[in-house]
This record gives C-alpha cells, sequence and structure tokens, in this order.
C-alpha cells in the first residue's frame, strides 16, 4: 500500500503479483472478494467506511504512526466508523482511558470517575470497548463513534485487539491506564503511546492487586502518577489548559484564550490567508490542536476562514463585567 497504493495493492493481491513476503500473508484469502458485501452489512448497520482520502480521516493523529518506523504500528488503510460525529473532530480533544478486563471495583469506579470528569470538560474518552475499565469509562457515553479496522461480522479475535490497541494510543493525545497486569492489553497500549511520543499516565493502586501491577511498573518506568481529572489534564498540557478567570472592566478579544489559542492567533496573519498545517509550524503547535484552537478562534469571532484557509480578523476591545 506504501509504495503502489491501496486500490493497486488490492488487485495485486488479487492477482497474485505480489512480493513473497506479501504472498505469505495474503494467499489464503486473496481469491475472495467480500467488498460488496462488506459495504451492504455497513449501510444496514448505519456504518461508514472512511478512507484518507476522506475529510473525516484524522490524519494529525495518523502521522506519528506513519513515522515512528516500527512496522507493527502502521497506520490504517481504513477505518468502519458508526455513529453522528466526525472522527477527525473528535480526536481532536481525546485522552484514552484502558484498563483490565477483569476490573476490580475500585478500578471501574476510577474508570467511570475519570471518564465523566473528561467528558464534562469538552474531552473525547478512547477506548477499547471490553467490558471492565473500559465499559466503566464510557459508562456516561450517550453519543460518540464506534470505530474498527473491520467490517461488520468480523470475529473479534485476541489478535485483534493486540491490533486495535496502537489505534487507541494514535487516537489520543495521551493514555491513561486504570488497572492492568504486569502483561495485559493495556500495557500494549501503554508501550504504542510511548512510542509515539504521547503521555503515559496511571493510576496507582492497591500494592497487593495483581490488577494494579502492571500500573505499579509504568510509574517505576517513568509514567505519570495520576488519581484526578485535573491531573490527567495536568500532564497532557495545553490540551487540558483551562481557560483563567476573565478579570472585570475593558478586556481584549483574546482574554480567555488558552496557551495554545494564544499561539495560533499569534501566527495568524491578518493578510494572506494561511493553512492549518502551516501555522502548525509558525506557532510551533501540533497541527490537529491548531485545528481546534482555530474552530475555537471562529466561534469567537477572531479569525475567519475561506476555502481551508486561515486569517485574523481585527482585534477589538469590548467592555468587560459579567
Amino acid at each position: 500500500v506504501a509504495s503502489v497504493g491501496a486500490e493497486e495493492a488490492a488487485a495485486r493481491v488479487r492477482s497474485g503479483e505480489v512480493p513473497e513476503a506479501v504472498a505469505l500473508e495474503t494467499r489464503a484469502r486473496r481469491g475472495v472478494d467480500r467488498s460488496a458485501a462488506d459495504l451492504a452489512a455497513a449501510r444496514a448497520a448505519g456504518v461508514r467506511l472512511v478512507v484518507p482520502e476522506h475529510p473525516e480521516w484524522p490524519a494529525a493523529a495518523f502521522t506519528a504512526l506513519a513515522g515512528c518506523g516500527v512496522a507493527e504500528l502502521a497506520p490504517p488503510v481504513a477505518l468502519w466508523v458508526r455513529g453522528p460525529g466526525r472522527l477527525a473532530a473528535l480526536t481532536e480533544r481525546a485522552v484514552a482511558l484502558v484498563g483490565a478486563r477483569a476490573a476490580t471495583a475500585y478500578g471501574a469506579h476510577v474508570a467511570a470517575d475519570l471518564g465523566a470528569g473528561l467528558a464534562a470538560l469538552g474531552h473525547t474518552v478512547v477506548s477499547g470497548a471490553a467490558i471492565g475499565v473500559d465499559g466503566a469509562a464510557h459508562r456516561i457515553g450517550e453519543t460518540g463513534l464506534v470505530v474498527s479496522e473491520y467490517p461488520p461480522g468480523s470475529v473479534p479475535g485476541r489478535h485483534r485487539f493486540l491490533v486495535r490497541n496502537r489505534l487507541i494510543a494514535a487516537l489520543a493525545a495521551g493514555t491513561v491506564v486504570v488497572e492492568a497486569g504486569l502483561r495485559s492489553g493495556a500495557a500494549r497500549t501503554a508501550a504504542d503511546a510511548a512510542t509515539l511520543g504521547r503521555p503515559v499516565m496511571a493510576v496507582p493502586g492497591p500494592v497487593t492487586s495483581a490488577q494494579s501491577a502492571g500500573c505499579h511498573r509504568l510509574l517505576r518506568e517513568g509514567a505519570e502518577l495520576v488519581t484526578r481529572t485535573e491531573e490527567v489534564l495536568e500532564a497532557l498540557g495545553p490540551l487540558g489548559a483551562v481557560a483563567p478567570e476573565e478579570p472585570p472592566g475593558p478586556r481584549r478579544a483574546t482574554d480567555g484564550l488558552d496557551p495554545v489559542g494564544l499561539r495560533v492567533h499569534d501566527a495568524l496573519p491578518a493578510r494572506d490567508p494561511r493553512a492549518a498545517a502551516w501555522l502548525a509550524l509558525e506557532a510551533g503547535v501540533p497541527v490537529g490542536a491548531v485545528r481546534a484552537a482555530l474552530l475555537d478562534l471562529e466561534r469567537r469571532g477572531l479569525v475567519r476562514q475561506a476555502d481551508g484557509l486561515w486569517q485574523r480578523r481585527p482585534e477589538r476591545r469590548r467592555a468587560g463585567g459579567r
């Protein structure tokens, strides 16, 4: 796919005109074409297929996968998505909460508390849709998306859970491990996040609990210790920055912006509108965070955009007071 593109790769797999290494991986199923059936099943289930060329594709999130140099962490070719939200937008302020399927009451309580706290502050909670910690983290979820590399009807095999973990790590700005054994999928997700340069956090537990042994190992290896939502956001830095209280009296339109918003606003030209990627370089901020900041700046009337390019609106002082 990296060499010739997805469509040409599929055609070569069907014809068998591939290198031996690819042939070994695809030989058993190369004569099976379920594309029409998979798309029909997806339509019936309200599922859409999102590809890299689609505006909903979270390109910023998957850039790290493509550039990490680890073959097992390759970006997906496409994603099956169900739900009313837009994937790229929801991942701009996302935090992963993962942990043991055989969660203790303590772990389920902490996961539910962190999930509710993050959601209340406008953050997307990313998890694996398993029982235990994953389910507790999403207990408050009434909106959002279900995302998978595999089409509707696929069997949830163990190897697919392990492959899924890299997507959780990539789609979130940071990963919180609530409970995990020494050998667990949650520990694997944390390792993937660390490889991608994303913050890894862990919740401590009783030293007698095998379900917290993995968290304690992560903490010894340098993970950030967190126990509350505020600590998670502090570890994430600008993603979790809380806007300061607005002082009474006259103020500027930019008062109340978080540090990322201010940097993006400063980088915006008054003329010659620029793309988000250019602004990311100018402001020294990841492009996903730039896009989130631009949406907030647009809501505040501080920027305008046309054809995907952005520029600053003239700043006007306005009267303060609440």
